[in-house]
């Protein structure tokens, strides 16, 4: 980016304040947020006039009021896609290493407390031949589901819309139109659906409570959609067997209440983190900020719900 455009680069990983974003994006013509940046509308006001293109580094942009940028002529774009395969695999770790209590025996070996084989000891749930509802059936839901027939499990999946039965075929995948009525029948949920009004406390008591007691849900996706504090109930009554999470609902702070129950997996939002994903969305971020540039249409434009392309001549 250096080397082709007059750059400042934060020196660190640290989240910036509302006043740094502010501040930030007062003087440029393309400004570069990642997910734990609040672009709203308060910063969007502060932009500066030549401001063209807010080039997210990551696939989420629940983060940036869209809408306001796009009222202001401002494009938004993200890195969609180079994420897909990585997410996946660390949905598809957890489905595997929650049942197994991969992460619990872990650490019993390390405290001391292994004291050999026993024919009860440790005892887990089999993850072959079990039932996999996916919420959201994306790219990334439907990478799990490739990868989940490769373990042996049932595929089955809850959109906003039904796919094209080319791709349910393809993946093996059984379509419900009624969440409810999945949520009963799987032994494992895994959540691949974004953050928006409708999918805030998606997975909420009520929901926890139709789960069956040996099912385990993970969720890769956004904190917001699990009430956490709903889950950690659920675990800890046994109302289901446990839970994987990446992501949470006040990051980077998971509910206390999550945080003593050996069941529960929980990891520092490493979905995506890969050196070849993170280089491969600084290559799309890239090609979106050089499309803008050279005055042709941003492959990677986030458009509000109800908003089309405008394409300058």
């Amino acid at each position: 980016m250096a080397d082709m455009f007059e750059t400042v680069l934060r020196p660190d990983d640290t989240p910036m304040t509302q006043t740094e974003l502010a501040a930030a994006i007062a003087d440029c013509d393309v400004f570069v947020p990642t997910v734990t940046d609040r672009i709203d509308a308060d910063v969007i006001a502060k932009a500066s006039p030549r401001l063209r293109l807010i080039a997210n580094f990551g696939a989420g942009t629940d983060h940036i009021d869209v809408a306001n940028a796009y009222s202001k002529g401002i494009t938004v774009s993200n890195t969609p896609g180079v994420l897909t395969e990585d997410t996946a695999d660390l949905a598809m770790a957890l489905i595997l290493a929650v049942p197994r209590r991969l992460v619990e025996g872990d650490r019993r070996l390390r405290a001391g407390e292994y004291k050999g084989w026993g024919p009860t000891h440790m005892l887990g749930h089999r993850v072959r031949g079990g039932k996999l509802g996916i919420i959201g059936m994306g790219r990334i839901g439907q990478a799990l589901a490739r990868r989940a027939h490769a373990f042996g499990l049932d595929v089955h999946y809850h959109n906003r819309r039904r796919v094209p039965k080319g791709i349910e075929d393809v993946l093996g995948a059984t379509w419900h139109e009624d969440l409810d009525e999945m949520l009963g029948q799987m032994n494992f949920v895994s959540i691949h659906c974004p953050s928006t009004p409708d999918t805030h406390h998606l997975i909420n008591a009520e929901r926890l409570a139709k789960m069956r007691p040996d099912s385990y849900i993970v969720n890769t996706s956004r904190g917001e959609i699990i009430d956490e504090a709903a889950l950690a109930a659920a675990v800890r009554n046994q109302t289901i067997s446990g839970a994987g999470l990446d992501v949470y609902e006040q990051e980077p702070t998971p509910h206390s209440d999550l945080l003593d129950l050996p069941n529960v997996i929980l990891t520092p939002h490493i979905g995506s983190a890969t050196f070849e994903s993170r280089l491969e969305m600084g290559e799309l971020v890239l090609i979106n900020i050089r499309a803008i540039m050279d005055h042709h249409a941003c492959p990677n434009r986030v458009l509000p719900p109800g908003a089309s392309f405008q394409i300058a001549s």
